[in-house]
């Protein structure tokens, strides 16, 4: 890229970013797939993505933030079509539903809200988790403001035992989809 001006800030120092190749790659893919209209990127593939760091890759924030306004752009894309498909109120119904098993498993007991990893093995500290479940279960049943960047960001520390993040993850997912959904 000499000369080219370059779409993020490079991490600096020792510091590791995201690998500046595999971002535009993925990035050129994403708008191309956006302005035709395609279908082979979606909201969730942008949000799961994940890119190798290297030393005077992109710096992570940035590239992140940049992600996040890409998946809001394709998630009110799905939304629109979603609707003009079936109407609003199969896709109101649809988040209704999502929200709804999302509370049933953020309703069981702290501590139990997931399946736990061995206590040989690393998964996220419980009663961070919690934490954030109790948080989200308030926005859900009370309207207690929570953005979508609040819940993207959320971040555990990693305990013997813990819960197990693949199933965390998910749900977190699962919480965006319906915040996307419902915008």
């Amino acid at each position: 890229m000499s000369g080219a001006t370059q779409p993020f800030p490079l991490a600096q120092g020792r510091e590791k970013g995201y690998d500046r190749e595999a971002v535009d790659e993925f990035l050129a893919k994403a708008r191309g797939t956006f302005e035709q209209g395609a279908s082979a990127i979606d909201a969730r593939a942008v949000r799961e993505v994940a890119f190798p760091l290297r030393r005077g890759g992109y710096q992570i924030a940035a590239v992140d933030a940049a992600l996040g306004r890409i998946e809001d752009a394709f998630a009110a894309r799905e939304r629109e079509r979603a609707i003009a498909s079936g109407g609003a109120e199969v896709w109101v119904e649809r988040a209704r539903a999502e929200a709804q098993v999302i509370l049933d498993r953020m309703s069981r007991p702290k501590g139990r809200r997931f399946d736990r990893v061995s206590w040989l093995s690393y998964g996220y500290a419980p009663d961070e988790v919690d934490l954030v479940a109790d948080r989200l279960t308030r926005y859900f049943e009370a309207g207690e403001p929570v953005t979508v960047e609040q819940v993207r960001a959320a971040a555990f520390r990693l305990v013997r035992g813990g819960y197990r993040e693949e199933q965390v993850d998910a749900l977190l997912d699962a919480v965006v989809d319906v915040m996307l959904a419902v915008r």
